[in-house]
């Protein structure tokens, strides 16, 4: 099918389509028959960045006049004059990435929430993750759980082995890595599950871990970090960080190692040479460091602690940028989407969901479940039954949709029942949606709308 012609391939007579118009039953020009000159004529005329990448995923021909008619470049130089005597190359892909970023945290920031809540483990969950449209939950019960964020349907399950008990995980688009006191767990997404034990350097009591491709970090209680090769399974390098257990670890893009501690303290180490670069201390104490979460653009590093407080530090300093009580109890979870700068959501012993802004660290909206609104419930097995598809393996969850409330940042917690704010033991930030683990056998995907 081509755009600039309405020629049939065999050089025929035109082929005749019906016209959109309104009469009676003629024949008449359609897009496909303008030609790509008027196209490109009518593209240039778009105002709207997704207007034009949805135009372009029409068909071959269309991607092909905005491409090579280098309409994307165009419409960015009209919103940005600026960038025409600027000497870096436009990047669509980085452009449309920057775009997208600045939507999830609008959205965030000024947008209607929804709940989707559904029974996801048989025992409990405790911590889940996010990434790429995907969720995993687990570590409370002996299986991982992998499902899609979007409309919450099951895709697959990984057994932990026997008399064995998860203390953390994380995935990537192949596998899934978790962590037991003493082991390694290996599972590709679509085959079977590897388990390596430490050689070449014991670790024991493992609590926490970090990877990133072909290296995991694991932290233990005696304060050590083992670094693993998860290919040839040997110890690559033993780092000590602390005096007393490390409690949370994070990896950056520059090959730094970060953990925090019981002590109330974060070290940086780095990863090549084993160095320990720095010692990042709150001025509230005690406290112990219960979660980390970096951010590769602003360079800088956010923590949660047992005491409520949220911490940033700059990594390029070492000194902190602000240390702010956003909870009166232990915050567990911190975390915030790649590549955002502007929001950090976090979640705690009191239930709350919270959105702090990354330079501040002040409270922008504060989230808890909704009692006056009636729950909506979609169950996957009456969905299968009504589109006729067969039943498939893994539970059959119902699907409870819910709205939540927004709460003041100061509001009293004691005059809001508990079963409105049940913990938060887990979150992670995906775009526009915000995955929550609560210690019971649930899990809630908060989806955020303009």
């Amino acid at each position: 099918m081509e755009a600039s012609s309405s020629r049939s391939r065999s050089g025929g007579l035109p082929s005749k389509r019906r016209s959109s118009g309104g009469g009676g039953g003629g024949y008449g020009p359609t897009a496909q028959s303008l030609s790509d000159d008027t196209l490109r004529s009518i593209f240039s005329r778009l105002d709207d960045h997704f207007d034009l990448a949805h135009c372009s995923a029409v068909c071959k021909s269309w991607n092909t006049i905005i491409s090579t008619g280098h309409l994307m470049r165009d419409l960015y130089h009209k919103r940005n004059p600026q960038a025409r005597s600027s000497s870096i190359t436009f990047s669509t892909k980085s452009y449309f990435e920057a775009l997208a970023v600045n939507g999830h945290a609008s959205t965030l920031t000024s947008g209607s929430v929804e709940v989707h809540q559904w029974i996801g483990h048989p025992m409990r969950a405790t911590l889940c993750r996010m990434k790429s449209g995907s969720v995993l939950t687990g570590k409370g019960d002996k299986v991982l759980r992998l499902w899609s964020a979007e409309n919450c349907k099951y895709m697959n399950e990984y057994n932990v082995p026997d008399s064995k008990m998860l203390v953390d995980f994380d995935f990537d688009e192949n596998k899934i890595v978790g962590l037991t006191s003493s082991q390694v767990c290996i599972w590709k997404r679509s085959g079977p599950r590897s388990i390596f034990q430490s050689c070449g350097g014991t670790f024991s009591h493992g609590l926490c871990m970090s990877y990133a491709d072909p290296e995991v970090v694991i932290g233990c209680e005696d304060g050590r970090a083992f670094v693993y090769d998860m290919y040839s399974r040997s110890c690559s390098s033993i780092h000590r960080l602390h005096p007393s257990p490390v409690t949370c670890l994070a990896l950056t893009d520059d090959q730094l190692i970060i953990g925090g501690s019981t002590f109330g303290s974060v070290a940086i180490a780095d990863h090549t040479s084993g160095e320990r670069l720095g010692l990042l201390k709150s001025a509230f104490t005690p406290t112990v460091i219960r979660c980390l979460s970096s951010s590769a653009n602003s360079h800088l590093i956010f923590a949660g602690s047992s005491s409520g407080y949220a911490h940033c530090w700059d990594l390029r300093t070492l000194r902190p940028l602000w240390e702010t009580r956003v909870s009166p109890n232990v915050i567990y979870s911190a975390h915030h989407f790649p590549g955002d700068t502007s929001v950090l959501a976090v979640g705690g012993i009191d239930g709350v969901l919270r959105l702090v802004c990354q330079r501040t660290g002040d409270t922008i909206r504060s989230f808890i479940m909704d009692a006056g609104q009636p729950a909506q419930s979609s169950s996957r097995l009456q969905a299968e039954k009504k589109h006729g598809r067969p039943a498939e393996s893994g539970p059959r969850q119902q699907v409870e949709k819910k709205n939540a409330r927004e709460i003041a940042p100061d509001a009293r917690l004691d005059n809001i029942p508990t079963n409105l704010r049940p913990q938060i033991t887990g979150l992670s930030v995906g775009m526009r949606k915000i995955v929550t683990t609560h210690g019971e056998n649930y899990i809630r995907v908060w989806k955020f709308r303009l």
